[in-house]
């Protein structure tokens, strides 16, 4: 009965996380510049994988404790990844969407340049 409940509990997140996958790439395609396909790149696949690495986990109980692992790593890395790439690709050049408002980061940017 367990068994049971647990392999359906895996589905289910399975599908969820499919669906959080597919709002991901839905927003990377539609949205209007890098930070804010970045944004829904990464909020909505970090929770995609999660579900869908701990569904399997629960559908394969002998994948489950390298499952926890792996989701608990992408949990930490995936944001900070992400940060980085919008943090240096800022400082690179790329300007935010014109309808991006205010644009906060642009003050400090501009207080550490006038510092050196």
């Amino acid at each position: 009965m367990i068994d049971l409940i647990l392999g359906w509990t895996g589905v289910v997140l399975v599908f969820i996380g499919v669906f959080f996958l597919f709002l991901g790439a839905l927003g990377v395609f539609r949205l209007p510049d890098l930070f804010n396909r970045l944004q829904a790149g990464t909020k909505a696949t970090t929770l995609g994988v999660v579900s869908t690495t701990i569904g399997v986990g629960l559908i394969a109980k002998g994948w489950l404790i390298f499952s926890l692992a792996l989701a608990i790593f992408l949990l930490m890395t995936n944001p900070i990844s992400s940060h980085a790439l919008g943090r240096a690709s800022y400082r690179a050049g790329v300007k935010p969407y014109k309808g991006t408002n205010p644009d906060l980061y642009a003050e400090k940017v501009k207080k550490e340049s006038d510092q050196k």
